[in-house]
């Protein structure tokens, strides 16, 4: 049993989307709340949309050299792989320094370096996989790994299965208090028409910014759209349309608002990353979902597939298409509720106690 007052340490990483993010940031309120005088830390990436999330919650927020390992031959490769090097080190030299508890990551290539480097002081790490595809930097990590955990039981078996548990997805639990009242307020919405929550992810998308902008007149009768267009993109165009249409309102990046955007959401059109998938689950909110080309594209095809979401494909999609797939969605209340319905059952949300579990045991050991 770990002793509730006992100081430890823990660090975090993972960034550049806020794919390898989110779930963490569930395994972090988790532990804090019941470990409140642990000591938090947290290695990202340089520019990634993470560490405003990060340091709003009062993490130390770290960021060492790290590179990409591509499955093609390129140049980039010899480059980055000099960077995982010096990486490494400055990882070793953080670890030595600090002496950590655990070092916990869902992915992502910044993470790569770290938990290579606990191998050599004997430091436990847990990885969590997410995607329908098990990604390359998880594989790196997982000879390493203490515990391994999935989102999806069927990806168990590309771990061993000694040290490899399923655990569903961890979820933000604030998503899930909100006032809806004040969400509409905050947004300065009339609710006399459906509202449509659009994200591209955290970094946004170019190609999802293009599908919506040329929607939004066919769509002005329809729905209002909240837009969430994303930090790294142009907004010049969008704003512009904001302007000259009430039903559209463009935001670069929501922190703490987006609970509220989710709760006034009567449909989401988003990316097929696992864990905004995880959330529109517990939310039970019907979606479309424009998957980016590879892993994120496998994420999906099984949900479509079971008609929990409606799949489309941006290389043919056009903003007038995607505005009468909307209007055909929100025309049809039941077609909704079967859609949330199914996708909520299909995607297994962790539980909280199921989370520290698995912390205590690595802890104990």
């Amino acid at each position: 049993m770990v002793e509730k007052n006992k100081k430890l340490k823990v660090v975090f990483s993972g960034g550049g989307t806020l794919g390898s993010v989110t779930p963490l940031i569930s395994v972090y309120d988790a532990i804090k709340e019941k470990y409140p005088n642990t000591e938090f830390f947290w290695v990202g990436t340089k520019n990634g949309p993470e560490k405003v999330l990060i340091e709003d919650k009062g993490i130390r927020f770290l960021v060492f050299f790290s590179g990409k390992l591509r499955r093609y031959v390129s140049l980039y490769n010899i480059i980055d792989l000099f960077k995982i090097i010096i990486g490494f080190f400055e990882s070793l030299i953080f670890l030595k320094k600090e002496k950590p508890d655990l070092c916990i990551s869902a992915g992502g290539f910044v993470s790569v370096p770290l938990h290579w480097a606990t191998r050599f002081i004997k430091i436990p790490t847990w990885i969590h996989q997410q995607d329908v595809r098990v990604g390359l930097s998880n594989k790196l990590m997982s000879s390493f790994a203490t515990v391994i955990t999935t989102a999806l039981e069927q990806n168990s078996n590309y771990f061993p299965i000694e040290k490899t548990v399923y655990l569903g997805n961890p979820v933000r639990q604030d998503i899930l208090d909100v006032d809806k009242q004040k969400a509409i307020e905050l947004f300065g919405i009339s609710r006399k028409k459906p509202i449509v929550l659009v994200t591209g992810g955290g970094t946004g998308s170019e190609n999802v910014n293009r599908l919506v902008a040329d929607s939004v007149e066919y769509l002005k009768d329809t729905c209002d759209i909240i837009h969430l267009s994303g930090k790294d993109r142009s907004h010049e165009l969008l704003n512009k349309i904001a302007l000259d249409n009430d039903h559209y309102k463009t935001f670069s990046f929501l922190q703490d608002e987006m609970k509220h955007a989710y709760a006034v959401a009567d449909l989401v059109i988003s990316r097929g990353g696992f864990g905004t998938l995880t959330e529109l689950s517990i939310l039970k909110k019907p979606a479309i979902i424009i998957p980016i080309p590879g892993h994120q594209e496998e994420n999906v095809a099984f949900l479509a597939k079971s008609g929990a979401v409606i799949l489309v494909d941006q290389s043919t999609c056009t903003g007038q298409k995607l505005a009468s797939i909307v209007k055909d969605i929100l025309g049809d209340k039941e077609s909704m509720q079967n859609m949330s319905e199914k996708l909520s059952k299909l995607i297994r949300v962790s539980k909280k106690q199921d989370i520290l579990n698995i912390f205590e045991k690595i802890i104990i050991k």
